[in-house]
């Protein structure tokens, strides 16, 4: 199949690579605001260019990956919907709750599938506890501990586009959260401070925050975040039950040591970034998208998905701004 690339920063770099080593993609073409930035690419990839996105999408793609800024996300899941292309593009759908839905609302009256990317959901320790959840084998959930700490900060200038930490960080957590349990948050408390750069203020963000969201079944979700995690890149997900418990992202590569004398576990090097952490998940998501195109696979991560965890981290920011709870209903 032939597929389309707009958006060759760094995740679209690594999408490029990821997708031309998939069996399924024969031809790949990228595509970028920046035509120089796209061109080099293109020839580092040994894959085609295209001047721009109208280019692209009319040379005959089967299917249509975005890894552009969030800003253009929206414009460019419209342009795929319109030129009957299915898509797949990383979170999140729009700049804000507005717009995302919107773009909802446009592709759920097409028929053309659209793959939001929330990678978590291809992460096998992620599988493996949703499947231990639902089957009944950890009984009744009662408390879920997440947490989503970046080795270092971002850029400056990523800030002023990104949304905010809760929906641009923790959102992760709150999609994986409905995907592990089944369950919808009803309501959220959440603060955050600025312990780091001053630009984090600057721009009315955080650099670390924390959330109890409570589901619908009166389960006890504890939701945590930083920046600034030297010890590594550390994304986990404890699940505790009325018959066991199961943690995700415990293993040798745990950003973390023991306190206690004689222990050694976790003994690996800990991950730097995301790409590391999640590199067999961000595989298995793109030959997802593959299967979608192909039309043998209904879409894993909708548009109304991403809807759901952005309503939440929505709610997070209003709890955070005005100091108290907030209830999902409150969010449009």
């Amino acid at each position: 199949m032939r597929i389309g690339l707009v958006g060759v920063g760094r995740i679209g770099v690594f999408h490029a690579a990821t997708l031309k080593a998939l069996p399924a993609v024969d031809q790949l073409v990228v595509a970028d605001a920046d035509t120089g930035r796209a061109e080099l690419v293109a020839k580092d990839q040994d894959v085609e260019f295209a001047p721009d996105v109208e280019a692209l999408l009319a040379s005959g793609l089967d299917g249509f990956v975005i890894a552009a800024a969030t800003t253009a996300h929206a414009d460019l899941i419209a342009a795929g919907v319109a030129a009957g292309v299915p898509t797949f593009c990383e979170k999140p759908v729009a700049i804000d709750l507005a717009e995302t839905l919107r773009v909802v609302k446009l592709v759920e009256g097409s028929d053309v599938p659209v793959h939001i990317g929330f990678q978590r959901r291809f992460d096998a320790g992620y599988q493996a506890a949703a499947a231990q959840v639902r089957s009944g084998e950890l009984g009744f959930i009662h408390h879920i501990r997440a947490n989503t700490n970046d080795a270092f900060p971002p850029a400056k200038e990523y800030i002023p586009t990104s949304g905010g930490f809760f929906r641009d960080c923790t959102v992760h957590d709150f999609d994986i959260i409905r995907y592990v349990t089944g369950r919808e948050v009803v309501s959220v408390f959440a603060t955050g401070a600025n312990r780091g750069e001053s630009f984090f203020s600057d721009y009315g963000d955080v650099d670390a925050a924390a959330a109890l969201l409570t589901l619908d079944d009166n389960t006890f979700v504890a939701v945590s975040g930083t920046r600034y995690n030297a010890a590594g890149h550390d994304v986990r997900m404890e699940i505790l039950g009325s018959l066991g418990s199961v943690a995700v992202g415990l293993d040798e590569h745990t950003a973390l040591r023991s306190a206690e004398a004689g222990v050694t576990f976790p003994g690996g090097p800990s991950h730097p970034t995301f790409m590391d952490r999640f590199r067999p998940a961000y595989v298995a998501e793109l030959t997802a998208f593959t299967e979608v195109v192909a039309g043998t696979r209904e879409v894993p991560c909708t548009v109304r998905d991403a809807y759901q965890a952005f309503r939440t981290a929505d709610a997070c920011e209003l709890s955070r701004r005005e100091n108290r709870v907030v209830a999902l209903d409150e969010i449009a």
